[in-house]
């Protein structure tokens, strides 16, 4: 069987690299995508074992994303490859022989707090596409399950430059000034051998791009100058677009003075992490003091860090997880869930921004949290009106005591006992 595809000779290294880890990152419109399905498709005929993997965040947007553009190159071929293959639309699996390609999300759903994975021992091809979407614990359980010796690994991530602070940042780049502030061009750190970067913008694929496309991406240029340099030209941004929260400040510790007034939780188990802080009031503003953040951390592991605290107060929680609530309430803490309403986001992240806010320097989770913290935003860099969930899981944790309390502070005081379901330490939280 003959495929023929016209390559790219910037794309070339993923058929000739023998590098475990393939990054294929830059501006939009660079033709990743394109080149990455060509390189799968192309692999599925041939005589050397290859068991691969379509991968994303999330498992229903591998539909409409990896799996589309592996129909598409199969489709290119005049030679009746769709015949020769079994396809399998609803599992999205296709298979040539014994190689194949299978669809797996390292999550079933948006939101949902376990991987669905199944043993991926034996495969020795994965493309990650929109890279920067996951975690670099879920990227490491993945990494540390392929170990065939069947055929050389390759693990492929496609993706739009993400902000320096991103893991993917800072495992694998260093990064020098750019001509424009704020910033970086990437390169490969020079001490890594095991993995090949091939860079690319729209400029690089005018010849499969329209001119309304090529004049739109342009055009950002005066429009939408933060986005032209990140999304089109491929730059490594200082702050993530978009940053909901500012003006928080670092400090060395927690000072002697400070009064305690609440603990907060967002729970999580794997891949989105749980988080933990300590809130207290000091001077006008208030102080985040991380307690315990990351994946796989029990309820009972919560309850024990919250009760080994010198200082008792009462922990407000994400309600929409009653079943944990209960359970941490089990073990003798004072735990109510935080007050949701239909627009309790946006009110509680108003609620936030008009605040002082510092953040202790061992905190270094609940800091990036708020240095990543942003508004999600469409394919043309639009917010939706709601907040990327990456790196809310800290910010949550956080919101959800700063947003009780301000309650109470507004509130008669006839109204007082409806705010934490009559719990008996309101004067543990300064009321």
């Amino acid at each position: 069987m003959n495929i023929k595809f016209a390559i790219r000779p910037t794309y070339l290294p993923l058929w000739e690299s023998k590098a475990r880890y393939l990054i294929v990152m830059g501006g939009r419109g660079a033709g990743r995508s394109t080149a990455v399905s060509q390189y799968l498709v192309s692999k599925l005929p041939a005589k050397t074992y290859m068991r691969g993997a379509l991968m994303r965040a999330v498992h229903h947007d591998i539909r409409h994303s990896c799996w589309r553009e592996i129909n598409d190159r199969i489709n290119e071929q005049t030679e009746g490859l769709r015949g020769l293959m079994r396809i399998t639309d609803n599992d999205m699996q296709v298979s040539y022989g014994t190689n194949s390609l299978h669809a797996h999300g390292f999550r079933a759903s948006s939101g949902s707090h376990s991987a669905k994975l199944k043993s991926i021992a034996s495969y020795n091809t994965v493309w990650i596409e929109e890279a920067e979407e996951i975690g670099e614990h879920e990227f490491m359980t993945l990494d540390d399950s392929l170990r065939t010796v069947k055929g050389d690994i390759k693990i492929v991530l496609t993706l739009n430059s993400p902000p320096k602070s991103h893991w993917i940042i800072q495992r694998w780049f260093d990064l020098s000034p750019s001509d424009t502030s704020d910033f970086f061009v990437p390169s490969l750190k020079k001490d890594i051998t095991d993995t090949e970067f091939i860079f690319g913008t729209f400029e690089d694929n005018l010849q499969n791009l329209d001119e309304h496309t090529m004049r739109r991406y342009r055009g950002y240029k005066e429009t939408k100058p933060s986005y032209y340099n990140q999304m089109i030209r491929g730059l490594v941004p200082e702050t993530v677009r978009g940053k909901i929260f500012s003006g928080w400040k670092q400090i060395e510790e927690v000072p002697h003075e400070a009064r305690l007034v609440a603990y907060g939780i967002d729970f999580g188990w794997f891949p989105d992490p749980a988080a933990l802080i300590a809130l207290y009031e000091y001077n006008g503003g208030y102080i985040v003091d991380e307690l315990a953040y990351g994946t796989e951390k029990k309820n009972q592991l919560l309850a024990e860090i919250i009760l080994s605290q010198p200082k008792k107060a009462i922990t407000v929680a994400d309600s929409a997880e009653p079943k944990s609530i209960d359970e941490i309430r089990s073990y003798g803490v004072d735990i109510v869930g935080s007050d949701k309403g239909p627009d309790s986001v946006t009110f509680g992240i108003k609620v936030v921004s008009g605040l002082q806010i510092s953040v202790t320097k061992r905190s270094k989770n609940i800091w990036k949290c708020y240095e990543n913290f942003a508004w999600a935003e469409d394919k043309d860099g639009n917010p939706k009106g709601f907040p990327n969930n990456t790196w809310k899981h800290g910010m949550d944790a956080t919101i959800y005591p700063l947003v009780s309390l301000n309650k109470i502070y507004r509130k008669e005081p006839e109204d007082i006992s409806n705010i934490f379901d009559d719990s008996p330490q309101f004067s543990d939280i300064g009321i």
